[in-house]
């Protein structure tokens, strides 16, 4: 089923394609488009996409990554919200990859207004319009648990805070809310060049391999509500910062005891683990 070899989009064919759609590139939709064959591949390379997934793709645009992951995956569910984009994708599927294109399904809808996937996709491998990335990303982890693993492309510095590790100083609430779903990692960086139009901002590769989150009787709501107000001052110590949650300083001490957290410490120095503990403690000590 896998290995066909596509014929992918070059520069001249993604700017014809754009001049037949009298499109011009949209600075609110993050419409990048990719030009260069290497470097899709290289994303679908090191995603570990195989013949057994079924791949969500958000924001094919002219199908640049779309070609490449129709290549070696069993199906691809591809989410375009300009309907333009959406009708012209599986006519360039059939163009470049005539064999390939019952294996796509086209979604024209806003992935964050998205319900359900047909098929449920194993695996999530994008290059996400930059101004919605991280809100995209969280609502589709939540959205599908089966989604195992992906390969999301966003702007360099949103790739730092999504795979930073407690204590770095990109830290936070993205980097925290990711990790309650899988382990997160930085995989690479995108040169400018491969891009048309070229962007004025880095890009960066970030994989995620899902996995359970950390034991709780918290809900996840009450985990990301205590992350918001951890992170809202990050100057600020965990007992001032969670305070507006529980009312009065001394029940933030009591939870933060509980959750063996120290109260002069700062949201930037604790794991997922932790904040689900204190969403916990403060859960019991407020009730």
């Amino acid at each position: 089923m896998s290995g066909t070899a596509v014929r992918l989009l070059g520069a001249a064919e993604i700017r014809r394609l754009a001049d037949e759609l009298d499109l011009r590139p949209s600075k609110q939709r993050g419409q990048n488009f990719v030009i260069d064959g290497n470097t899709v591949r290289r994303i679908v390379r090191d995603a570990g996409v195989g013949p057994d997934d079924v791949v969500l793709e958000v924001g094919p645009g002219l199908g640049s990554l779309t070609l490449a992951l129709l290549e070696v995956a069993r199906h691809v569910v591809a989410v375009e919200v300009d309907d333009r984009l959406a009708q012209l994708l599986a006519r360039t599927v059939g163009d470049h990859a005539p064999e390939l294109a019952e294996r796509l399904t086209v979604v024209e809808a806003d992935a964050m207004r998205l319900t359900a996937v047909d098929p449920a996709p194993t695996a999530l491998v994008a290059n996400l319009p930059y101004n919605v990335s991280v809100p995209v990303l969280l609502h589709l982890l939540a959205l599908l648990p089966e989604l195992e693993k992906g390969l999301v492309m966003v702007q360099a510095e949103v790739a730092d805070r999504l795979a930073a590790p407690p204590g770095s100083r990109t830290y936070g609430v993205p980097s925290v809310k990711a990790a309650w779903y899988a382990d997160v990692r930085r995989v690479g960086t995108v040169p400018r060049s491969v891009f048309w139009p070229v962007p004025n901002v880095d890009s960066g590769l970030v994989g995620w391999t899902r996995r359970d989150p950390p034991p709780t009787t918290a809900t996840r709501e009450q985990v990301f509500t205590v992350v918001d107000a951890a992170f809202a001052q990050r100057r600020k110590t965990l007992r001032a910062a969670l305070r507006p949650l529980a009312g009065d300083t001394a029940t933030v001490e009591a939870a933060l005891a509980a959750a063996g957290v120290d109260p002069t410490a700062r949201g930037e120095v604790l794991d997922v683990a932790a904040f689900a503990r204190i969403a916990e403690a403060l859960v019991v000590t407020a009730s």
